[in-house]
């Protein structure tokens, strides 16, 4: 079977679609080829990965300027002409469109070439490349339910997470009481409301929380501010640490009672996999501000606390974090009700779905 998975751009888009590709190879004889742009994660991430990728030039349509806007639709047709080339060369049984500036043009030209297509979203929104396909796809695998009104035959499967997100041991109810543990993460490229808002409050947040610990990921172009930041707080040293990029998320997951963190796709369904409780603060900027989406269905099944940006004071944040670090039977409440949001088999099904579209 031959599968073109076409999209990215971002972590939440193409991590996900790399354990699709994994999944299928595992299962069966697969060949895969993924397409996608050189501003995206994907040029980095795929060829790590082992997988080949093509690239094509689109851009965005959304959120953009006029000049930009008008650069897209020139390069629009274009680029489904490329794919359209590429699909009679690669002869796909099925095209997985992932989202992200490639997904659209892949989508459409496998469509007009009459080859089933699969459209995957991971975001309670979807972005603009799925939506335009969302009801000509063969069949749509979505993270969360809301999404699938956009799309035809859709099926609710949730994000493919690493194996070690469902296998944290839990924290002792001991040792939640005796050491809290916080873990900040705006993403791998850190948030710089977080960076800037919690040096404000350390002191308070530890001086409030006895035994607390904090562990801040705060970005390769923040790191150094922030912990300078945190330095002048004059909070006890010996109780956080800032880091511009953290290794092994599941252990850093695993040791931790509550995380203060942004809403992306891939972060969410991290969190459900490890049953961790959160407080949110989503990225207002997010396209269609599908990160508040996010968070909002974290929120209402009580897994999360969301707190806006534009609503995001030193003062509320303090509040927050204090009485969830001295709550441990509310964080129990909250992991509990965050397993109730992840989705183990999810890559299974997906590679199932792809299967059957194929044939």
């Amino acid at each position: 079977m031959k599968v073109l998975i076409a999209g990215g751009g971002t972590g939440g888009h193409i991590i996900p679609a790399i354990a699709i590709a994994r999944q299928l190879q595992a299962e069966c004889p697969a060949e895969i080829m993924f397409l996608g742009t050189p501003r995206g994660l994907e040029l980095r991430l795929v060829p790590q990965a082992g997988f080949p990728l093509t690239l094509i030039k689109v851009g965005q349509l959304n959120n953009v300027s006029l000049l930009t806007r008008m650069r897209t639709l020139v390069d629009l047709p274009l680029s489904i002409l490329r794919c359209v080339a590429l699909l009679r060369h690669f002869r796909p049984n099925a095209v997985i469109g992932v989202g992200g500036y490639a997904s659209g043009p892949a989508m459409l030209a496998a469509q007009l070439l009459r080859i089933p297509t699969l459209a995957f979203e991971p975001n309670a929104v979807p972005g603009m490349a799925n939506r335009l396909v969302g009801k000509r796809v063969a069949a749509a695998a979505v993270n969360f339910a809301p999404a699938a009104a956009y799309f035809r035959n859709a099926r609710v499967t949730g994000i493919p997470v690493r194996r070690e997100f469902f296998a944290l041991p839990p924290r002792s109810a001991q040792d939640t009481t005796a050491h809290p543990h916080l873990l900040v993460f705006g993403g791998s490229q850190g948030a710089r409301v977080l960076n800037q808002s919690m040096p404000q409050i350390i002191a308070a947040l530890l001086a409030a929380v006895p035994g607390l610990t904090v562990l801040h990921q705060a970005g390769a172009r923040h790191a150094e501010s922030t912990q300078a930041a945190y330095a002048a707080s004059g909070a006890d040293p010996a109780r956080w640490q800032v880091h511009a990029f953290l290794d092994d998320m599941p252990v850093r997951f695993a040791a931790a009672d509550l995380l203060l963190a942004r809403s992306g796709a891939s972060t969410v369904a991290e969190l459900a996999a490890a049953g961790k409780p959160a407080v949110l603060v989503p990225f207002p900027q997010a396209t269609d501000d599908h990160q508040r989406r996010n968070a909002e269905v974290f929120a209402d099944a009580n897994a999360a606390i969301m707190i806006l940006e534009a609503e995001l004071t030193p003062d509320r944040l303090l509040r927050e974090l204090t009485h969830l670090l001295a709550s441990p039977d509310q964080l129990a409440v909250m992991s509990e009700s965050a397993c109730t949001l992840a989705h183990p088999d999810a890559a299974e099904v997906i590679a199932g779905m792809v299967r059957d579209i194929a044939r």
